[in-house]
């Protein structure tokens, strides 16, 4: 059965290194660039209305930033590809998925505004040198983030595919002894009440986090403590990851709203961009934690649920790396 798991995972990686290697991705960029040159228009006819004062312009931006946020987070974007590699590779709560996804969202926004005004407030750039910086400098640095996590998840499950064999060897091993024993020592009478005849009354402290019955103190974590802050770590470094790289829609508008003198609708606009961005973020997010939720069950069915596991996260990990490194290459 583990060898039937390696054919998903490895087709996957075959189909996404075709797609690189034929162009695929400068193909849906260029695709994007389109999409988002028309969006832009757009957007630029709402900003004019709004500068004049038109009745309801400011809410017909704010729903073309959204619709903007939305298309452009369907086209190719890292965002939602980590967002649905993790949710596939670990088990996470729903909500806690849906506020990741969310949260970085909302990160990219933060982050344009943040660069936006730095660089037109302190730095005197334009809009060519904040795209640029944009591209040439946040984006590459982004994607070889979200491919380090990529590669996480892959030694992550290499490391609980060993675990897991591990002990079903030492079982096998102690089965074999077993067995020899009892062919051979059954003349042996042991009196095993004796053995368990004892006074329990010692404590055992198994990283629950127990308090010392000498002191009344703790001394370490508890488990569910240790992962909370094993969870909250990986959600900052996903969020930081996908929010590391503004979105170029947003800075756009940021820049034309503080030319036009309208800055808190452009800030406005970004974060509307940013919800449209999220709606499909969290939705492949949830998508990802029910695909994972049907293949523990199949491979809980198959009793292969120690293989399949650590299996799916190593191949949800390929997935991510290899789509992260192929757009680092082709912007680098």
């Amino acid at each position: 059965m583990s060898r039937l798991l390696i054919v998903p995972a490895g087709a996957a990686v075959l189909i996404i290194g075709w797609f690189w290697a034929s162009g695929g991705f400068d193909q849906l960029a260029y695709w994007a660039a389109g999409e988002q040159r028309e969006f832009q228009n757009q957007i630029a006819t709402a900003l004019r209305a709004v500068r004049a004062g038109q009745p309801e312009a400011v809410m017909l931006l704010l729903s073309v930033c959204f619709a903007y946020g939305f298309f452009h987070s369907v086209g190719p974007g890292h965002g939602k590809v980590l967002v649905g590699g993790y949710g596939l590779g670990r088990k996470v709560p729903v909500l806690r998925l849906a506020g990741i996804g969310l949260a970085a969202s909302l990160g990219q926004a933060v982050t344009a505004v943040v660069l936006v005004y730095a660089g037109v407030a302190l730095l005197n750039l334009g809009r060519q040198q904040l795209v640029g910086v944009t591209e040439r400098i946040m984006a590459p640095a982004s994607y070889a983030a979200i491919a380090l996590v990529g590669v996480w998840l892959v030694w992550r499950g290499a490391r609980k595919l060993l675990a897991t064999r591990g002990p079903a060897m030492a079982h096998h091993d102690h089965q074999h002894v077993h067995d020899h024993h009892h062919n051979h020592d059954h003349h042996h009478n042991h009196d095993h009440e004796h053995h368990h005849d004892h006074d329990h009354h010692h404590h055992h402290d198994h990283g629950h986090g127990q308090a010392c019955s000498e002191c009344g103190h703790r001394h370490g974590p508890s488990l569910e403590e240790v992962e909370n802050v094993g969870s909250l770590r990986e959600a900052l470094i996903l969020v930081a990851s996908i929010a590391a790289r503004p979105c170029t829609g947003a800075v756009f508008v940021l820049i034309l709203t503080w030319q036009m003198g309208i800055a808190a609708t452009g800030i406005a606009g970004a974060f509307a961009m940013a919800l449209g961005t999220a709606v499909v973020t969290v939705g492949v997010g949830l998508m990802s934690a029910g695909m994972r939720g049907g293949l523990a069950g199949a491979a809980s069915a198959w009793r292969v649920a120690g293989v399949a596991l650590p299996m799916i996260e190593m191949a949800a990990g390929l997935v991510v790396a290899m789509i992260a490194g192929g757009l680092f290459l082709r912007v680098v």
